[in-house]
């Protein structure tokens, strides 16, 4: 394989670990349940996303053809993750969820 794809990928690989990454440390260290939706809907769907979108360039470059079935997933994660995100913001609205207080937050 080519030195610039390679580099390509592990690019595409590495930046989508680091926001996955970000996104976990988001959810287990924000306070209240609107800061955790925030954090993890942003940045796992970009880390899953650029990671799908490397096994695609890879798999089209390895296999004749280009790999349909990983851009349909992206389209599907990139489509449905913050229709769900915005769901369930409404949900907690609706119950009248409260947001942290400042004692709470952490500094």
């Amino acid at each position: 394989m080519n030195f610039w794809i390679e580099s390509l990928l592990a690019f595409l690989i590495l930046a989508g670990a680091g926001f996955t990454l970000l996104g976990s440390i988001g959810l287990a260290r924000l306070p209240d349940f609107f800061m955790r939706l925030h954090g993890p809907t942003k940045t796992t769907t970009l880390g899953v996303g650029s990671m799908v979108i490397a096994s695609a360039i890879y798999f089209s470059v390895s296999d004749p053809g280009i790999s349909l079935h990983e851009i349909a997933a992206t389209l599907f994660l990139f489509i449905t993750a913050p229709v769900s995100a915005h769901l369930l913001a409404k949900a907690a609205l609706h119950i009248a969820q409260k947001p942290a207080s400042e004692e709470d937050r952490p500094d």
